[in-house]
């Protein structure tokens, strides 16, 4: 392998190197990552500035979007430095949201004071004359080739966001259920992408087609083109953005991530409500046959206390008048009490009898009435059990719907803002989706419009539509080869279906598997397709840079709807990277879990460690504290 210490020792090459990306500021530390000519991991953390490295690479090689973090504030200076074919150093400057790029011919890694060599345009258009996609296909040696534009034959020259969007791959397109070869579903867009893949597997150009009208049919298809162009002026007012369809769809994707995670908040909190009201209901119910439970026990206690009272006293009268009735004389036997006599005189059941019975009658009443007082005492005491019992259940009961008010309140504070920015999301998202129609729309209608200029080619004129069998089987065969190198379970039988213009595995389409999946046949595609073209002389730049590859999912993602996953273990992911080890061109990876440690010993490695020793991210932590 070659040496990543430096671009002095790597032999001349005939493709496009990226050498480094760097972020420059007045007064900013400078933020650089340098890239091995031939493998470059960039891993760890989350949110450390990964993606974001892939995210300026695209850019500056003529994207559209301008990639922002906050930590990117005050950086004034984009640098990508080039390594051009046959060796020479190229630096493309560019400023955040500006469309002028500056080109040096020189290796510059620092705050750009100078002239620039050349100045071009970061967008291409048909009627451009000075971008910096004619600018650099111009050193690779492709500024004269040309693809198809439209069904009628109509041909453009090759850009470089054609080749770009197929060897710089962010992690939103790495999973993203799209063709890897198509930018968009618009199908203005399908006979682009097919005459580019014919042209980077079969090297063949398609021929400068002319497909102007004769004057009779002008005449006829300008007014269809003038009603074609007034729908789309119509439509496109209707737009309230001006973000593209990708701009929108990865919005419409940030949303949806908002939204899920909102849902799930909420079907949490309003568990807790729905348990918090449950409870409440049971404990009111509760407490109510506690209260009237409370209340009869309650009154019997009253009841039984007053009866224990009269009891007692009953016995206190009962002793009173065994106490007299003894002191009296009452209850002895002997003398009369009341004439005198002496027993043996006195008649029979004299004062004898009557003592006697009085003194049983008040023995057996005493009895009777403490019997029925030994019995209600225990009573009394049960239900004073119970009453207390009874009385500290309630308090428990009303302590607890006390809380369970408190937690209703919470909750109905909690949901009330999560409800309004769940609908203001769903609002959005309507008029995201709403703006998407409008983009098919007028895509479509632009296609129609494209079409008229070519009605009247004949089918002679036409070129091949399609990629040769034998050739697409041998792009089949390295995309196989790289599947099996790499241990991906359940993609047998991979291949590229022109017709369908996606990758099938497993006799599956890409589209309907999982995310997992989807990644891997993405990176694998990219892959042999960079293979395949630099060993049989094909147009490409010469390198890839893949950002999450391999994405590991255990589990069958619920929340998306589209296929299953399989288990991509971390033996797929090492070999993986040691088959990249043997990539024939530069590759640049992006990925979060850990490479194996034999990789790291030959690839160049970046570790953002987001806290801690080591480097915390791509920009120096003084950048982000400033």
């Amino acid at each position: 392998m070659r040496s990543p210490d430096s671009y002095g020792a790597v032999p001349t090459v005939d493709d496009l190197r990226l050498v480094h990306l760097t972020y420059a500021g007045m007064g900013k530390p400078t933020a650089s990552v340098e890239f091995d000519p031939a493998l470059t991991v960039i891993y760890g953390a989350s949110d450390t500035g990964k993606s974001f490295i892939v995210e300026s690479i695209d850019y500056m090689l003529g994207g559209t979007r301008t990639p922002e973090v906050p930590e990117a504030e005050g950086y004034s200076q984009i640098l990508l430095g080039l390594r051009l074919p046959g060796g020479a150093a190229l630096t493309l400057m560019r400023a955040p949201r500006s469309n002028t790029i500056h080109i040096y011919r020189h290796d510059l890694r620092d705050l750009v004071t100078g002239f620039a060599d050349t100045q071009v345009t970061a967008a291409h258009t048909a009627r451009s004359k000075n971008s910096l996609s004619l600018f650099l296909l111009g050193e690779l040696g492709l500024a004269d080739l040309r693809i198809r534009k439209n069904e009628a034959g109509g041909s453009r020259g090759l850009a470089l966001r054609d080749l770009v969007h197929l060897c710089v791959i962010p992690e939103t397109r790495m999973v993203d259920p799209l063709s890897p070869v198509l930018h968009s579903s618009a199908a203005s867009g399908k006979t682009v992408a097919a005459s580019v893949m014919r042209l980077l597997l079969t090297g063949d150009s398609d021929p400068d087609i002319d497909t102007g009208l004769n004057a009779g049919q002008r005449r006829v298809n300008k007014g269809k083109i003038a009603l074609l162009n007034q729908i789309i002026l119509d439509l496109q007012s209707k737009l309230t953005t001006n973000e593209n369809v990708r701009d929108l769809r990865d919005r419409q994707a940030r949303l949806q991530a908002s939204i899920d995670e909102h849902s799930t908040t909420l079907r949490v909190i309003t568990d807790r409500h729905l348990a918090a009201v449950t409870a409440r209901m049971r404990a009111a119910e509760e407490l109510s046959a506690v209260e009237s439970r409370l209340a009869e026990v309650g009154d019997l206690v009253s009841r039984f206390g007053l009866l224990e009272e009269q009891y007692r006293s009953d016995l206190a009268r009962l002793e009173m008048v065994t106490e007299a009735g003894s002191l009296l004389g009452y209850f002895r036997v002997g003398t009369c009490v009341f004439c005198g006599a002496e027993p043996e005189h006195q008649h029979p059941g004299h004062g004898e009898h009557e003592t006697t019975q009085l003194h049983l009658a008040v023995q057996n009443e005493t009895a009777k009435t403490s019997a029925l007082l030994a019995d209600l005492l225990p009573t009394i005491e049960d239900l004073r059990a119970q009453f207390a019992a009874l009385g500290a259940r309630r308090t428990s009961l009303l302590q607890e719907t006390a809380r369970m008010d408190a937690e209703i309140r919470t909750t109905e504070g909690e949901l009330a803002p999560l409800r309004e920015r769940m609908e203001e999301h769903l609002q959005v998202r309507s008029e995201i989706e709403r703006s998407l129609e409008l983009h098919v729309r007028i895509d479509e209608l632009e296609e129609r419009r494209s079409q008229l200029d070519g009605e009247t080619v004949g089918p002679g004129q036409r070129p091949a539509e399609y990629v040769p069998n034998r050739t697409l089987s041998s792009f089949d065969d390295m995309l196989r080869r790289t599947l099996e190198a790499w241990k991906v379970p359940s993609v047998e039988f991979a291949e590229y279906d022109q017709y369908a213009m996606d990758v099938r595995a497993g006799g599956r389409p890409r589209s309907s598997r999982g995310k997992g999946v989807r990644s891997v046949l993405h990176s694998a595609f990219t892959t042999a397709l960079a293979q395949f073209c630099l060993g049989n002389d094909r147009p490409h730049p010469g390198f890839i840079v893949l950002d999450s590859p391999v994405v590991t999912y255990r589990d069958p993602i619920a929340d998306d709807p589209v296929g299953d996953d399989v288990d991509l273990t971390s033996h797929v992911v090492d070999h993986f990277y040691r088959d990249m080890l043997d990539f024939p061109g530069q590759a640049v990876i992006i990925e979060n879990g850990d490479p194996p440690i034999d990789v790291l010993s030959e690839a160049r490695s970046y570790r953002f460690t987001g806290t801690g020793p080591g480097r915390h991210g791509f920009f120096p932590v003084s950048a982000t504290d400033s």
